[in-house]
């Protein structure tokens, strides 16, 4: 696997690495971990929202063609 980081981000992880005593991989895997969770969080609730789009009738709609 080849990963590749901005300046920026270098150097943010070389002063984070000094200031909390980490290596560089414990605090990657730990950013992507909640990179992940937040990820799966927007799906979760894209596709929610996605579902509640597709029932939610108003009551016109969904009792408009029964006849009683």
């Amino acid at each position: 696997m080849n990963i590749s980081i901005s300046e920026d981000n270098y150097e943010n992880l070389t002063n984070f690495q000094e200031i909390l005593k980490k290596d560089a991989s414990s605090m990657i895997n730990e950013a992507l971990e909640l990179y992940f969770e937040e990820q799966q969080k927007k799906l979760l609730e894209k596709n929610l929202a996605d579902e509640n789009a597709m029932t939610n009738l108003s009551y016109d709609e969904f009792w408009g063609d029964v006849e009683l």
